[in-house]
């Protein structure tokens, strides 16, 4: 250790008379390591510029520094001032197409249809790649009271008792692209209502709007089959979308019967696994045994902020990434319950002042959830309060208009070349 310079008496200097110690002066140290346990550069706004002695502003060539014997005339003098252009990354496959709902020369009664998937690479990320298909947004409705945030609650009011004029309100109000039905009160939990029951009020529903409808069950896999076995064959034709089967299903012996009724009568499917892409694979092998594999999205659990939203977007952009490699049992579009942001306390709790009204700062918080899936892939977001449908609009529609200019832009200069 004695050929080590000791730098002790620097150590000693460099303590509260650091200032006087460079005041004036250039210090050159060479082979020496700090370990500090914090530091702190404070800039302040405006005023003039900090030059620290010794050291030129830019654009300015120092000569050689007599001193110290160093030549400075080749050190930067600016930054360098460069672009970044994205280089289009091709994918060798696609996103599979599902429509949902059926019109009257298709074999339903919907005035309209909507189309999800299709995606042919990441989104808003290859500008020469136009937006296959916008992402579609379902609004919520609930067959039976059941507690809920006053900031949801506030605009239900009138309708919250009667599943027909909530949906109407959701598309005629709030331009729900989609209505989403669900059947709480099949659960043998709550009120354990008959399957003919649940759809009698899918029917009541279907009269009401002329957009598809995804059927929500109670989460109870048998009686979720028993109903969504009889509402497929109520509304035969009409492509409604089964919300969901799941792996609980394969292990109860009742996801070959509702495939196969769903198939039969014209439906789509939702798969629904948690978080994990083996399980999501699994359960769709086990779906093509019944069901064709161009009438299945995916749920891959959406989490809300602060409870592992990262996860979920993680979890939905390997699965889009997989599928546009080739991954065919990833090659289906995604929806994301948008709604489970409210299951976060901090979504609706009163916090005082310091974290604002909680009527807002809910909508905020499903904002933030449907927004960071729409940047993984996402297809087709069910969500409730109307502030974040409308936010989630207006954002997804800049990001989608960017992104057809770029590429119109694109398209002209590859003609002018």
């Amino acid at each position: 250790m004695g050929d080590e310079p000791d730098i002790s008496g620097l150590l000693r200097l460099l303590g509260p008379g650091i200032a006087e110690l460079l005041s004036g002066r250039e210090i050159i140290l060479e082979n020496v390591e700090l370990d500090l346990a914090e530091l702190e550069l404070t800039i302040p706004v405006g005023g003039a510029p900090i030059c620290l002695p010794g050291l030129p502003f830019a654009g300015t060539q120092p000569a050689a520094d007599s001193a110290s014997g160093i030549d400075r005339s080749q050190w930067p003098t600016e930054l360098l001032q460069e672009s970044f252009t994205p280089v289009p990354e091709p994918y060798p496959a696609r996103i599979r197409e599902v429509t949902l709902g059926a019109t009257k020369c298709e074999g339903g009664s919907r005035g309209k249809t909507v189309t999800v998937g299709g995606a042919r690479s990441p989104p808003f990320t290859d500008p020469g790649v136009k937006q296959v298909h916008p992402p579609v947004i379902a609004m919520d409705v609930f067959d039976t009271p059941f507690p809920m945030p006053r900031a949801l609650k506030s605009h239900l009011t009138e309708v919250i008792d009667d599943p027909a004029a909530w949906a109407r309100m959701n598309v005629e109000k709030y331009g729900a692209d989609m209505v989403t039905v669900h059947l709480l009160s099949t659960d043998p939990l709550i009120n354990d209502a008959s399957p003919k029951e649940a759809a009698r009020t899918v029917e009541d529903v279907l009269q009401a709007v002329d957009v598809p409808v995804i059927i929500g069950g109670c989460g109870d896999p048998k009686k979720d089959a028993q109903t969504f076995i009889e509402i497929a064959e109520m509304a035969d034709g009409e492509r409604l979308l089964l919300n969901s089967v799941t792996s609980d299903m394969a292990d109860a012996k009742t996801l070959e019967p509702v495939a196969k009724a769903a198939d039969k009568h014209g439906h789509c499917i939702l798969a629904f696994t948690g978080l994990d892409l083996n399980s999501a694979k699994e359960l769709n092998r086990r779906l093509y045994q019944f069901f064709p594999a161009d009438r299945i999205l995916n749920d891959l659990t959406t989490v809300a902020l602060g409870y592992g939203l990262e996860y979920s977007f993680t979890i939905h952009e390997r699965a889009r990434t997989a599928g546009l490699m080739g991954d065919t049992e990833l090659q289906h579009p995604t929806i994301s319950a948008a709604t489970n942001a409210w299951s976060a306390r901090e979504a609706w709790m009163d916090l005082g002042p310091k974290f604002g009204s909680p009527d807002f700062r809910g909508p905020i918080w499903e904002t933030i959830g449907s927004l960071t899936l729409l940047l993984a892939g996402v297809d087709l977001f069910l969500m409730m309060h109307p502030l974040a449908v409308s936010t989630m609009r207006d954002v997804s529609s800049r990001l989608i208009a960017g992104g057809a200019a770029k590429a119109a832009e694109a398209s002209w200069v590859n003609a002018r070349i």
